[in-house]
């Protein structure tokens, strides 16, 4: 794939420009403790599966982001529980659905109290879409 495709429908970036690079590099700077608790457990890939943080996809940054298998994975504190910020991930959430990409959600107290449950539930995720890709 060349480098400018990355960003046209259908790219890993699927049409971030500059400044959501910049404020994913921010956001990789200054991952919360969650976050980095996961990034640990991922960075390697689960079943040779690669996964990136705080990546760029249009005007959102995705927490965690599979591209092979359109897979984001956000982590998700208590100010994701104030009205503003539910109103803004569901519409993040539908622009990332609307490219064909599947959602799952974790609480920062799930990361720190079911961590194993977590990794068990990703395994299973990352699992089922290769299968499908198989079969495909």
């Amino acid at each position: 794939m060349n480098e400018k495709s990355l960003y046209k429908n259908r790219g890993m970036f699927e049409g971030a420009n500059h400044l959501v690079f910049g404020f994913a590099k921010q956001l990789r700077k200054e991952m919360t403790d969650t976050e980095k608790i996961l990034w640990v457990h991922l960075k390697s890939g689960i079943q040779n599966i690669k996964f990136r943080r705080q990546h760029p996809i249009g005007l959102y940054v995705a927490d965690f982001f599979c591209h092979k298998l359109k897979l984001i994975i956000e982590v998700d504190g208590s100010i994701h529980d104030l009205k503003e910020i539910k109103i803004y991930d569901e519409e993040r959430e539908k622009y990332f659905i609307g490219l064909g990409y599947k959602i799952i959600r974790f609480s920062n107290t799930q990361v720190y109290n079911q961590l194993e449950f977590i990794l068990a539930e990703i395994n299973s995720i990352v699992e089922t879409e290769l299968h499908k890709q198989i079969i495909n």
